[in-house]
């Protein structure tokens, strides 16, 4: 389930998984698989100063519509746009307990590319690192406690977690590589059990 974020200069945005079923994350208006997201933390936690590729390649639905209604899908009651569809293709689960977020999701990439082809316009959008210990991503703007957030968040496989516990590959290495850092973006980062 997304949550709130703080920009810097956007106010509060939506980011996170949308379905538990896929390893597909949102940021506002922007969707990219959790797995190059962390493929990319990985490496800017690489290099001393920031990843030297300063873009990332995602698919932006500029319509909010086209987006679509995630609670109103969540609760099977209303299946608009972009979200609603996936959730007619994975519904929410029918036993509370069983929502947690699948640390396999990674196996309907190609599932989802499909089905947000007809409704999204593939971009390469600035990641990078700015002056004052700052990260633009796309349109957004986060200091680097709200960056860290961000981070934390794709660790815990968001709310309501990973199932079992059991995080994919990508984001261990996400985590390894943090750790591993020199870099003063990634300083003072620690991964906890959160929310």
């Amino acid at each position: 389930m997304p949550l709130a974020f703080q920009t810097i200069n956007q106010g509060s945005i939506a980011f996170g998984f949308f379905n538990i079923e896929s390893d597909m994350l949102l940021l506002q208006q922007y969707f990219f698989f959790a797995g190059d997201f962390c493929r990319y933390i990985s490496a800017c936690a690489g290099h001393e100063l920031w990843n030297p590729v300063e873009t990332f390649t995602v698919d932006e639905i500029a319509d909010p519509e086209a987006v679509g209604d995630l609670m109103g899908a969540i609760h099977g009651i209303r299946y608009t746009g972009f979200i609603g569809d996936t959730y007619r293709k994975f519904p929410f689960p029918d036993n509370p307990a069983d929502f947690k977020q699948n640390p396999l999701g990674f196996r309907t990439r190609d599932i989802f590319r499909e089905m947000i082809a007809p409704c999204a316009q593939t971009i390469e959008i600035p990641f990078a690192r700015l002056e004052g210990r700052r990260v633009r991503i796309g349109d957004y703007v986060f200091d680097r406690n709200n960056f860290h957030e961000l981070l934390r968040y794709v660790e815990r496989g968001g709310f309501p977690r990973w199932r079992d516990e059991l995080r994919p590959d990508y984001v261990d290495n996400m985590k390894r590589r943090i750790s591993e850092s020199s870099n003063e973006m990634f300083a003072g980062l620690e991964f906890s059990s959160g929310y």
